[in-house]
């Protein structure tokens, strides 16, 4: 007999279960041979759907397909425990822990919960979900579906493969006590076999669904071979410029060489720290791409800490590689996680499943969210995108803003994406944080700058001077009223200044402050806000214009307010910087959009502190900016400690120092709902919880795998207040993109516009939300899985407001 995996919508094709698994085992095998665990992903893909081998379900998914509004209810046929049940009987058997056991509990783990997320072997409630489901669980039709699965594939075919799935797992234990990786990297082999399993799953659907073909492993080497000669070309173009001769533009030519040079070597852990301004955009990519040919890697990932970076990278990588198809910008999760509380087959929502991007471009623009989200997140979502960022090269730009309670978890992930994935790693910034010096440390390779004399490098780019105004501000900081007459004063010396703040509220106190200045009506003052409250593509037209008034000829004066997005990867220059008090690493930042071409003499970047910041709830901020003060106070005292400049690289090191003992205590992720317990160590040897269930039961668990794998996705955010996503109507095209969300759609279309919506997101959080709903700002798309907002709630100057806004994004105050 046989049984049904799928019914195609459009003609009602059947696809069987032996079809459907026999795929899914091949993408997944492909994918697991990346990481050399080609079998251990290949047995999830030949047991996932086994469970689909009854009566139950071929009845169940007919009435779904052919009477949706007489099917059974949500739920109500498990079938992925079968697969996870069959390994658990006939291979989890003897006493201790053996590598039988180990193997038939990491893929039974991720058989069963390939509909929801990875179930915790050890709860905190001091029991195994995992366990239940397949040592006590009952299952009606169980004897039927094996039966039937063996009919398909011989029992002692499958014993052979499980046999070869045991030795890459004997062979990956090797690998972790060899190079001393910690416990945490079992979790992320199991979420690495699992996420070859969803994207396997989900993208064999889609293409049954779409009746379409898609490759497992795309060869990118012949667009990266064009892309490697579009970018000499562009190179070549700047040298002869000209100002090709000035000094800044010749050291970033020779920067731009020894990234070259250093992609000829092996796979490793890099830190490529040129300054601000000193072309890492281009020098990153001519590595990237070098490097990606001379060893075969599939694809090059910028992961970057703002959305407004992606925007302006992306942009300069279009306009070199000219293939806009090949780039993909990942800014924001539109559809949230949507995955079932059961065993659920509820047709739309497996059409937004598998209309999700899963990262199969060559070229990737993403978030550091979205990064950590994609180890550590919960449900399939995310992590269906883990195995693309194994045989790649990764570019982090400016990574000294990984949130610091993330940040052994963050090294966990780098060093097992090395060791394991095979993958090349940089680290971008002009302010390198010591990954290395904390207690689950980076594995830097051994020669691991990729720029030669540094601090002849630093002195050739200073620019600017760093003037300390926090100790005028006093204790409690200057007003917007105040604060607007420093900018006044300022701009009677210079004819553009950028303020950066560290919230938005302050920002909208010092805007509109500036933007009732009489003083200013002569002297024609544009004035531009800039924050997070602005969709990207709102953000990327008020930069254009930004940019544009600013490298006029005319001599027009400017003022920009702005959050901190704008401190980082920006590539524009104003004449004089205004910084708010935070971490020394994000002044840095900011400085390097004053003078940023060293075309005037030095420029003045000023710190204060403003009395509008609540920092409350910015803990990393509020802590950076203590820290700061420390080595300003160390100045003040003894300047020559810090080479008579705020911003040494000596000065920077001390910052860090001050930084991680200060932190120290909160790196692996403490759970203040768990007693503090550590996210880390949930995901390693959770001992906490074992030593609880021993003296509980005085008896040991019966399995060696402990971690609480759900537990830990539940409570990990990177931020500390999650946002959700906001479709906005900024403009005509964002307009139509809502109204065709609202219509009927196929896979494909439904994945482009959501592909397409991510410039018109915003990320609001939850208190703003509650207000927008109260005050029916809010409607629902997709069965209300995408929320959009009214016309009347987004303003073309601040983006979404819960207040009275006005009207333009600039103004000539």
């Amino acid at each position: 007999m046989e049984y049904i995996a799928h019914i195609r919508q459009k003609d009602k094709k059947i696809q069987t279960v032996e079809e459907h698994q026999k795929e899914v085992q091949v993408g997944c095998e492909q994918y697991g041979a990346k990481i050399g665990v080609t079998h251990l992903a290949g047995l999830a893909g030949m047991l996932h759907d086994i469970g689909k081998n009854t009566n139950e379900f071929n009845t169940y998914l007919v009435k779904a397909v052919y009477h949706p509004e007489a099917a059974s209810r949500k739920g109500s046929v498990d079938h992925s425990t079968a697969g996870g049940k069959l390994l658990y009987q006939r291979y989890h058997k003897g006493e201790g822990v053996s590598m039988n056991k180990l193997a038939a509990e990491w893929i039974g783990n991720c058989i069963i919960s390939h509909h929801q997320g990875l179930r915790d072997f050890l709860s905190p409630q001091l029991d195994s979900p995992y366990l239940k489901r397949v040592g006590q669980k009952e299952l009606d039709e169980y004897d039927r579906a094996v039966a039937a699965f063996f009919e398909q594939v011989p029992a002692d075919k499958l014993d052979r493969y499980f046999e070869q799935a045991v030795a890459e797992l004997k062979l990956a234990l090797t690998i972790i006590q060899e190079y001393k990786l910690p416990r945490i990297t079992l979790a992320l082999l199991i979420k690495y076999i699992f996420s070859c399993l969803i994207d396997a799953d989900r993208t064999n659907t889609r293409d049954f669904e779409a009746d379409e073909h898609t490759d497992w492993i795309k060869d990118h080497q012949s667009f990266f071979l064009e892309s490697y000669n579009r970018l000499l070309a562009k190179i070549a173009l700047l040298n002869e410029a000209k100002d090709a001769d000035h000094p800044i533009n010749r050291l970033r030519r020779e920067m731009s060489r020894q990234c070259e040079e250093f992609a000829l070597l092996s796979s490793g852990i890099y830190t490529l720290s040129i300054p601000t301004g000193g072309g890492k955009t281009l020098a990153s990519l001519r590595y990237a791409l070098r490097h990606a040919l001379e060893t075969g890697k599939e694809r090059i990932i910028y992961i970057v800490p703002f959305t407004t970076i992606i925007e302006q990278n992306a942009k300069e990588i279009r306009e070199i590689i000219q293939n806009d198809d090949m780039v993909l910008e990942h800014h924001s999760n539109v559809v949230d996680e949507i995955d079932p509380g059961s065993d659920d087959y509820d047709l739309e929502k497996e059409k937004l499943k598998l209309a999700r991007d899963h990262w199969d471009r060559p070229i990737i623009f993403t978030t550091m969210v979205q990064f950590l989200n994609t180890f550590y997140a919960k449900g399939t979502r995310n992590v269906r995108r883990l195995h693309q960022l194994s045989n790649a090269v990764l570019i982090f730009d400016e990574v000294q803003a990984v949130p610091h309670r993330c940040l052994s978890l963050f090294n966990a992930a780098l060093n097992f994406l090395h060791t394991f994935g095979k993958s090349s790693i940089v680290l971008c910034t002009a302010t390198q944080p010591a990954l290395d010096d904390v207690r689950h440390k980076l594995h830097l390779s051994e020669q691991s700058e990729m720029i030669k004399n540094l601090s002849d490098v630093g002195r050739y780019f200073k620019r600017v001077e760093l003037v300390d105004y926090t100790a005028k501000c006093g204790a409690s900081g200057w007003g917007a009223e105040t604060l607007a007459s420093f900018v006044r004063e300022r701009m009677n010396e210079v004819n553009s200044v950028l303020v950066i703040l560290n919230t938005k509220t302050a920002v909208r106190k010092l805007f509109a402050e500036l933007d009732q200045e009489e003083w200013a009506e002569d002297r024609k003052v544009r004035l531009f806000h800039l924050s997070t409250n602005m969709c990207a593509a709102h953000r990327k037209d008020v930069l254009a214009e930004l940019i544009q008034v600013l490298d006029s000829k005319v001599n027009e004066r400017v003022i920009c307010v702005s959050t901190q997005l704008i401190e980082a990867g920006v590539n524009i220059s104003f004449d004089c910087v205004i910084r708010s008090l935070s971490g020394l690493d994000s002044i840095t930042q900011a400085a390097g959009r004053c003078n940023r071409h060293g075309k005037d003499p030095l420029r003045q970047v000023y710190v204060i502190q403003s009395a509008d910041e609540n920092l409350n709830h910015l803990q990393e901020i509020k802590i950076g900016a203590e820290m700061t003060l420390k080595v300003l106070d160390d100045f003040r005292k003894k300047p020559e400690l810090y080479e008579n400049d705020r911003l040494s690289p000596s000065a920077m090191k001390a910052y860090f120092k001050y930084y991680y003992h200060r932190i120290k205590d909160e790196l692996d992720y403490p759970v203040p709902k768990l007693g503090g317990k550590k996210l880390f160590n949930l995901l390693s040897s959770n001992k906490a919880y074992y030593d609880a269930y021993r003296n509980r039961y005085s008896e040991k668990l019966g399995l060696g795998s402990l971690q609480a794998l759900a537990t830990a996705e539940q409570y990990f955010e990177v931020i500390d207040n999650p946002a959700t996503s906001v479709i906005v109507p900024y403009n005509a095209e964002a307009r139509d993109l809502i109204a065709n969300l609202n219509g009927e759609l196929d896979i494909w279309e439904l994945g482009d516009l959501l592909r397409k919506a991510q410039q018109y997101v915003v990320n609001v959080y939850k208190h703003d939300l509650v207000k927008l709903d109260k005050s029916g700002e809010l409607f629902p798309l997709l069965n209300g899985n995408v929320l959009a907002l009214h016309d009347t709630a987004y303003s073309e100057r601040f983006g979404v407001g819960t207040e009275g806004d006005g009207e333009w994004g600039t103004s000539i105050i």
